[in-house]
């Protein structure tokens, strides 16, 4: 049976686990024009988009663009209390506290390492030194690709957004499948404990982490399937790999819910959908429950 290494990659895998092909047309049943999806790697460059075929087509043959979240939205109130409530540890709790002295001197060496300065500087503390455990293996998880490509990858201008961004110059509506809160609480809403444990995964192999990482962006920018399946092929460790329930709640019920809204959003505008692409493949996959609801999905050659 085929094991996910880490919840802690989780989130990039989820980005790299589609075939080769990227973009896929959906079409028929009530569509009087198809809408496409596209499969994301959310730390990839946003040039890598022109090499995909027929991304222009899509563009210029749809009337909107979705991505998981409107990326605007991110600063209206109620997104920035999400974010808040699950960013950050319980008021009177600190990395300091919630962490074991091997820990923290671990955390606090590796944000050195990235960053030039650790959670001793106050700056640095006051920033990073209350965030949850899974969040910041999230930030650390950028920081390390970003110190490995000094200057290649800027967070603030991801595939994801890259998209909404070409939907408002062209004056079209750009949507979210989910919210805010929603989406925080399914990445950083883990127990304590629980985050705590994939922290110390983190921390403990950084070296692995950071390999594969590297290994899934090459196979991702190559589009090479087999070398993505070889990677999401190997185990890791027990403590480290994702339980049935996180896998249910990270990829497959949002799957479900996707596309119970896809349809009503495709029939009322053409529509790009940009999700990340390991939501895409397999029985439980994105395409197979539209395939299931009467669309035809094509790759796009």
């Amino acid at each position: 049976m085929k094991k996910v290494f880490s919840i802690v990659l989780l989130a990039l895998v989820c980005a790299l686990t589609a075939n080769a092909q990227l973009l896929y047309s959906i079409s028929g049943k009530d569509l009087k024009k198809p809408s496409y999806v596209f499969g994301t790697f959310h730390i990839a460059n946003t040039p890598f988009v022109d090499r995909v075929a027929g991304i222009r087509t899509a563009l210029d043959n749809t009337d909107q663009v979705y991505g998981e979240l409107k990326w605007d939205d991110m600063t209206n109130p109620d997104s920035l209390r999400a974010m808040q409530a699950h960013m950050m540890l319980p008021e009177g709790k600190t990395l300091k506290t919630v962490l074991n002295p091997t820990q923290y001197k671990k955390l606090n060496a590796l944000l050195k390492q990235y960053m030039g300065v650790g959670l001793d500087n106050p700056q640095v503390g006051a920033q990073m030194g209350r965030l949850s455990p899974a969040a910041l293996v999230s930030q650390l998880q950028v920081l390390q690709y970003m110190a490995a490509h000094m200057g290649e990858f800027d967070p603030t201008n991801t595939i994801d957004q890259y998209f909404q961004l070409q939907a408002k110059n062209n004056n079209e509506p750009v949507g979210g499948l989910e919210t805010m809160e929603l989406q925080m609480s399914i990445m950083f809403g883990a127990p304590l404990k629980r985050q705590i444990a994939q922290l110390d995964c983190f921390l403990n192999h950084t070296d692995y982490y950071a390999s594969t990482t590297e290994r899934m962006a090459e196979a991702y920018y190559k589009q090479d399937i087999k070398t993505l399946l070889d990677i999401m092929n190997e185990t890791f460790d027990a403590a480290c790999d994702a339980t049935p329930d996180e896998m249910e709640q990270l990829i497959y019920r949002r799957n479900a819910d996707w596309t119970k809204r896809m349809p009503a959003i495709m029939s009322e505008k053409t529509t790009l959908f940009v999700v990340g692409a390991g939501h895409l493949p397999g029985k439980r996959g994105v395409i197979e429950l539209l395939k299931a609801q009467g669309y035809t999905v094509e790759a796009v050659k």
